[in-house]
């Protein structure tokens, strides 16, 4: 056994998961992975059945967090250091997980990010101009800056293991990770590089990016500061 793990929440991923896998299982052995078929309607789940591939099977949808929680517990009960939120629409790349691990470990970090930002600016578009309103909602509450806080290539510690995978509030999104920077989390950031979705849709389309980006802002200025503050 690997000490990473790569959870791969994949819902209605048919067109996409066997490139995903077969990419790290021929190309990065030295990770592990674990792919979250996620209530899938479409051939997913005979896919990683077919295939031989290591994966979970959920009955229903129960959406990204859901997934990635089931993912997280997985990896405590078999053992692992660390583990990866990855992509099962192939926008992600194994390439950057090395660099990751690289700076958790060297600057022990709670979470280190694969950031698009670190290095590059961001467009003009309406969703980076919702990116920039959630990274200056995070540096307003917690004097932290995170350049790019909607990724979803985010690397954990075996601390945040245990945290993130048994506490139902702990959610893979931006107000949540300010909440826990705010709790004492360390959270750091290294360029990546990520592809386009080849095949299939985001459910992130314009209206849903939009009505997004303003509930992150809000739980990230109000809602997430009624929680009672924890130490980590």
């Amino acid at each position: 056994m690997n000490n990473t793990l790569l959870i791969i929440p994949a819902y209605n991923e048919a067109e996409n998961i066997e490139r995903v896998v077969d990419n790290l299982i021929e190309n990065y052995p030295q990770y592990d992975y674990v792919v979250i078929n996620d209530g899938s309607r479409d051939d997913t789940r005979k896919i990683l059945h077919n295939r031989g591939y290591n994966y979970l099977d959920l009955p229903v949808n129960t959406g990204l967090a859901g997934a990635f929680r089931c993912g997280v517990r997985y990896a405590n009960a078999v053992g692992y250091d660390y583990v990866v939120q990855f992509d099962g629409d192939g926008q992600h790349r194994a390439e950057s997980i090395a660099p990751m691990l690289e700076k958790m470990q060297s600057s022990d970090s709670d979470i280190v990010i694969g950031s698009r930002f670190c290095e590059k600016k961001k467009d003009h578009s309406a969703r980076m101009l919702g990116s920039r309103l959630i990274t200056s909602a995070i540096r307003l509450k917690t004097g932290k800056i995170i350049k790019d806080p909607t990724s979803g290539l985010r690397m954990y510690n075996k601390r945040m293991i245990k945290l993130v995978g048994y506490d139902m509030a702990y959610t893979p999104e931006p107000d949540t990770l300010a909440y826990m920077i705010r709790c004492g989390a360390k959270v750091d950031e290294v360029q990546v590089e990520m592809d386009e979705r080849m095949f299939g849709t985001s459910y992130l389309n314009i209206w849903n990016s939009v009505r997004y980006m303003i509930t992150v802002v809000f739980n990230t200025l109000f809602l997430q500061w009624v929680r009672k503050k924890e130490e980590l």
